[in-house]
């Protein structure tokens, strides 16, 4: 076993211990995860099997937060376009203010995963919003790798070895390396977590199948905030590398893109 084994395996069991479930009215339990929303409140998670239909819920936390903090989509269609990219990417349903994945027993872990990593999303939008600007981060680096002629595939999804798919928001494809791109606009314990997770799941299967070397990369938004040299270490020893917003136009950075 090697070390990055041993590191993953020390988190799925954290996070076996963190997670806790309990019985709700008529058949639906709630679970709850290590992750927290915009309030530091742990996130929950409801759900309910119906003859092994499963349906996934936020109860319509995610969204009502949001409006508690002035959030309102209904009022802004540049805001409701980045909650429906969000919506569709992650394959998740908006009934009301209900977040929904309706998902079979088999693929309860993924669509599991997949409601929390858009409910993590959609909570981070409220950042962007206080910063004042209604477009996405991820518009952004789209708009930089066109500056920098990268051709790339924005909302790649990929198939890991433990079956669960695993997004990510651009793929650059060259002839012998291919480089995973994950945008933070802010970055925080929770979804750093999930990227070095997702980093690390993916890496090895998804050099068997491409054939080529997979390098992982993080762009970080830093404009107004200091970043932890701590978040920025972590990816290192995950061999991700990252590239900081403020100085993407430096040749190092540039370089990290164009490496494949």
């Amino acid at each position: 076993m090697t070390w990055i084994d041993q590191a993953i395996d020390e988190y799925i069991n954290f996070l076996k211990k963190k997670i806790q479930y309990t019985p709700a009215d008529n058949g639906w339990y709630t679970i709850t995860t290590p992750f927290l929303n915009m309030f530091n409140d742990c996130i929950d998670i409801f759900c309910k099997n119906d003859n092994g239909r499963i349906t996934l819920s936020d109860d319509g936390e995610t969204l009502s937060n949001l409006e508690l903090l002035g959030i309102h989509f209904s009022r802004s269609p540049k805001r409701k376009d980045v909650l429906s990219k969000i919506l569709l990417n992650y394959g998740v349903e908006q009934y009301d203010k209900d977040l929904v994945i309706k998902t079979s027993l088999k693929d309860f872990p993924k669509a599991k995963h997949n409601l929390l990593s858009a409910i993590m999303a959609i909570s981070d939008i409220y950042i962007t919003a206080k910063g004042g600007t209604i477009a996405s981060f991820t518009n952004d680096v789209q708009t930089y790798l066109d500056e920098q002629d990268i051709i790339s595939t924005p909302g790649f999804i990929t198939r890991g070895a433990d079956n669960l798919d695993y997004h990510f928001d651009f793929q650059i494809a060259g002839k012998k390396k291919e480089i995973l791109i994950k945008t933070f606009n802010t970055v925080n314990n929770n979804n750093l977590k999930i990227f070095l997770y997702d980093w690390a799941g993916i890496k090895n299967i998804r050099q068997e199948i491409a054939q080529k070397d997979i390098l992982g990369l993080a762009i970080i938004n830093d404009e107004g905030k200091e970043i932890s040299s701590n978040y920025l270490d972590a990816l290192l020893c995950k061999d991700a590398e990252y590239v900081l917003w403020n100085s993407r136009h430096t040749p190092e950075n540039i370089s990290k893109l164009k490496a494949a």
